[in-house]
């Protein structure tokens, strides 16, 4: 009867969910086009096209390995909604982020069940869950920036477009859950189901795994605390490494060494003084609850919730407080530590109402607790304005022009048309959406004396050096919201205009020799120049430019046959070779009537270099699946097929000889 009981609970936590973010299921577009989720709208429009699985992204980053971009989970899961339901890419994205939002609200039902047992408890978490944010007390930036008083996970997920992290911290809770069930029980099938939720939070986000990180090895010492059994980090590590190898495919070695490269340019790094606070902390955790728990099991969900209190504490609020910076942005964890106050909360709750004499008392201090959402409650649906007409959207407006203009050239776009710029075509830029995964190292550089500099020609000879025929360019009286990216927009007066909306934004035609990324070059005067050492070298960019727009050489046509494979035809003389200004990676191949030919690294600008023998030429490239990915696919399926046998053997255990 009681289990009964539960799954009316949980449908009910389903309903009670779906009432809160209702506008989410029929939602297009949102009337905020400043929010990031534009990127993950247009990447997984990029994938649907694209399906099963691209191995190149040439239309972000002067090209770049797919995978490097962002975790699989929610590009993959938007696509194939996109796909099945026969909508647009940006209600798939929109469903995805909505489901996830409320079954968030259960995993938090499920998670307090799986602590403390009680039904009161479990009510009162995933309410609070849904409808408040301790971290406001602390924060009052977070308070003041969140209209109307929306739970802070409502907020980012509407206002930042935060939803691969959100749909992260709403699979969170479920991990944990079947993380405590398996060390506590030993049952396979636990495991397994940990490992699978723990691989699906990882790859969503990876703010969603730095939690994960965080809050894992404190739910383990808890419980090892409570039982001193060695087979509790036992499984744990085997849930990691069965985690691991369920995200082998896409999290490889070269994954996490772009995504740290690219991570050190958009998020202040750790500093060692906070970092040893942070360990100190860690082992004083350790210390107290290790003489607190003694052996005593009912204190391990206790202790399990004061130590995420703490934890997440000292790494979110240690920064405004105390001037802590462990790594990362860590106020993008505000989430995360209103989930562990919250349910922390709710479990002293639950042992103060177990003494009737306490009821009272504690009934007043839920109301207090739960007065703030008021606020929220009266404008609920307030966070989901939606867009009434795509037409007359700004980023809409200049994409298009674009997109029907510069159909075969390579752009520079920036702010809100940076981050639509793909959500409708597939132009290429010379950015990208993200700004995540970047293979060539030079972007960072060009982009910040493009945007940043004073001087026009830098600007003229970077973006002829990235292969690009145009520049969108805001000004101060822009309708775009990020119009300030360009200290000095005027710097680009007197270049041809291809475009003026009238309003502040312009689009350039940037001069150059030849059309497309394709060139015929004499590649010594590249070995020549040498390795650019910064923004200003405009030296080195001159004798480069000087060498890819050289009058008299023969044109090169560029044909992208798909993302993976691309057609170079052009006429080379002695000495010549053909340039292809996309990124080198070593897994592009070049064939010619089914000769293999070798593929240089540009030494300047890190592009591909061919030096057939002279001659016309009909070369073809293609982008062929990383070793290291093929041995992480063997690796998923091998983990994959462990994690089966590991449910089949659970299934086959009574939970009474599971120890349940």
């Amino acid at each position: 009867m009681k289990l009964k009981k539960v799954w009316l609970d949980s449908a009910l936590v389903l309903v009670f969910g779906a009432m809160l973010v209702a506008p989410l299921f029929r939602m297009e577009y949102l009337n905020n086009w400043s929010s990031i989720e534009s990127t993950f709208i247009s990447d997984a429009r990029m994938l649907g096209e694209n399906l099963p699985h691209p191995g190149w992204q040439p239309l972000w980053y002067t090209g770049t390995r797919f995978d490097y971009i962002y975790p699989p989970a929610l590009r993959y899961g938007t696509a194939l909604l996109a796909k099945a339901g026969g909508v647009t890419t940006a209600r798939a994205y929109h469903l995805y982020v909505g489901v996830l939002y409320i079954s968030g609200l259960l995993a938090v039902f499920w998670l307090m069940m799986a602590g403390t047992g009680s039904r009161f408890g479990a009510w009162l978490a995933t309410a609070g869950t849904a409808l408040l944010s301790p971290s406001f007390l602390f924060l009052s930036e977070l308070r003041l920036n969140s209209g109307y008083g929306a739970p802070q996970r409502l907020h980012v997920l509407m206002q930042y477009g935060e939803g691969p992290h959100i749909s992260a911290l709403c699979l969170l809770p479920a991990a944990l859950a079947a993380i405590w069930g398996a060390v506590r029980t030993r049952r396979t099938d636990l495991l397994a189901l940990a490992s699978v939720l723990c691989a699906l939070v990882v790859s969503n986000n990876f703010y969603g795994a730095t939690s994960l990180a965080l809050l894992v090895p404190i739910l383990v010492w808890s419980v090892w605390t409570g039982e001193r059994d060695w087979r509790v980090p036992a499984i744990a590590v085997a849930i990691a490494a069965l985690a691991y190898g369920l995200c082998a495919f896409w999290l490889t070695p070269g994954y996490l060494g772009i995504t740290l490269d690219n991570l050190r340019l958009v998020a202040e790094p750790g500093d060692r003084r906070s970092v040893i606070i942070f360990g100190l902390a860690l082992l004083l955790f350790g210390l107290v609850s290790y003489f607190v728990t003694a052996g005593k099991r009912e204190r391990e969900w206790p202790v399990f919730c004061g130590g995420a209190v703490s934890i997440l504490a000292l790494y979110v609020l240690g920064h405004s407080y105390f001037g802590l910076q462990v790594a990362g942005n860590t106020q993008r964890l505000a989430p995360e530590l209103d989930l562990a106050i919250i349910v922390a909360f709710s479990t002293a709750m639950v042992a103060v109402c177990a003494r009737p004499k306490s009821r009272i008392a504690a009934g007043l201090i839920i109301l207090a607790a739960f007065f703030p959402s008021q606020k929220y409650l009266k404008h609920l649906w307030a966070p989901f304005p939606e867009a009434k007409s795509l037409h007359d959207a700004y980023p809409r407006q200049v994409a298009g022009w674009a997109a029907a203009n510069l159909a075969h050239d390579r752009v520079l776009p920036s702010g809100e048309v940076r981050f639509w710029f793909n959500a409708w075509s597939n132009v290429a830029q010379a950015d990208g959406g993200s700004q995540q995964g970047m293979l060539n190292q030079l972007l960072p550089m060009a982009f910040w004396q493009v945007l940043t500099g004073e001087k026009q020609e830098p600007a003229v000879l970077w973006l002829q050096a990235l292969g690009t025929d145009a520049v969108i360019v805001p000004d101060g009286k822009s309708r775009d919201a990020y119009r300030g990216d360009y200290k000095f927009p005027d710097k680009f007066r007197g270049l041809p205009v291809l475009f003026d909306d009238g309003h502040g934004t312009i689009i350039y035609r940037i001069p150059r020799a030849y059309a497309g990324i394709g060139r015929v070059v004499d590649a010594k005067v590249f070995e020549a120049t040498g390795t650019i050492s910064g923004g200003l070298d405009v030296d080195r960019l001159r004798k480069y430019i000087g060498e890819t727009e050289k009058a008299g050489r023969s044109p090169v046509a560029v044909a992208w046959q798909g993302f993976d494979a691309v057609e170079v035809a052009g006429t080379n003389g002695p000495g010549e070779s053909i340039l292809l200004q996309e990124t080198w990676d070593p897994f592009w191949t070049a064939q010619e009537n089914g000769v293999t030919l070798p593929i240089r690294k540009d030494p300047v600008m890190g592009f591909m270099l061919v030096s057939p023998q002279p001659g016309h030429h009909s070369i073809q490239l293609r982008f062929q699946t990383p070793t290291e990915n093929r041995v992480g696919q063997i690796l998923s399926l091998i983990s994959l097929l462990v994690a089966g046998g590991l449910v089949w053997k659970g299934s086959r255990v009574r939970p009474s000889a599971a120890g349940l």
